[in-house]
């Protein structure tokens, strides 16, 4: 199936490793030129190298941390005018640290709320002008199953990754007379850096190994497995194709089944 893909620019933040590495690697090897920008500037550079090297495509990187604003809009404008133009967006940013309510403190409620909802506001209203101009436009956040089914020990990213679906859920009919489609995408538990580092801390509070709470988990998804990054970001690289020109407004998780509710 041929995406449409080729020549078009995404951006991607948080593409240094985990599911943002995987699908700015979905895209390139779609013949889409990229924009990538993390907080690691070493693992940022090591993973553009390694697209280039496999697709050949044209990769720009800019070190960056997309809970501050000046930062995350200065990423979006200097990568529109490396390239000309913004066609697709991709939201993403490292999820806040597992802890109880009554652990956390306004600080902890304030950089989640920077990281993970603030950070889509930003760089979603620095891209828009050029997909308007354009009337062409994807805006793809990745969040979380936990928007769907909040997950224990979670709370900061059961409450803040919400309010992204609300934020995008409106936007999509704002949005949809310049053919500027936005959609929300919920990882479950996919074998990634973050989710093995989670392991490590519910093992800690439970006297539990990682590799029991990993077969915990596994044991709650109908599939019996965590997923893998390349399966996550197929999902992310048709939304954001060509093929997908009637979707909008949508949350779709791809979590093996975990999610049992019906919507």
């Amino acid at each position: 199936m041929n995406l449409g893909l080729e020549g078009k620019v995404a951006l991607v933040a948080g593409a240094s490793k985990g599911l943002g590495r995987a699908v700015a690697l979905g895209l390139a090897r779609e013949g889409t030129s990229l924009a990538l920008c993390a907080r690691d500037k070493d693992h940022l550079n090591e993973t553009a190298a390694a697209i280039t090297e496999e697709t050949g495509v044209k990769v720009w990187v800019r070190p960056t941390d997309v809970s501050k604003p000046d930062e995350s809009r200065r990423f979006v404008h200097e990568a529109a005018s490396h390239f000309g133009t913004v066609d697709i967006l991709i939201n993403n940013a490292g999820g806040p640290p597992s802890a109880t309510f009554q652990e956390l403190t306004d600080e902890h409620w304030q950089a989640a709320v920077r990281l993970n909802l603030l950070s889509t506001i930003w760089l979603t209203g620095e891209a828009l002008p050029y997909m308007q101009r354009q009337r062409w436009g994807r805006i793809i956040n990745m969040t979380s199953v936990a928007v769907k089914q909040p997950i224990d020990g979670l709370i900061l990213s059961n409450a803040v990754r919400a309010g992204v679906i609300g934020f995008a859920k409106t936007l999509a009919n704002e949005l949809a007379a310049d053919n500027i489609l936005v959609n929300n995408v919920c990882p479950g538990y996919m074998f990634t850096d973050r989710v093995q580092e989670l392991s490590k801390v519910l093992a800690e509070k439970r006297q539990e190994s990682p590799e029991d709470v990993i077969r915990t988990w596994e044991e709650s998804i109908p599939l019996r497995r965590l997923g893998k990054p390349e399966e996550f970001a197929d999902l992310v690289v048709f939304l954001a194709s060509e093929r997908a020109s009637y979707i909008t407004g949508t949350t779709i998780q791809i979590d093996g089944g975990y999610y049992r509710g019906l919507m």
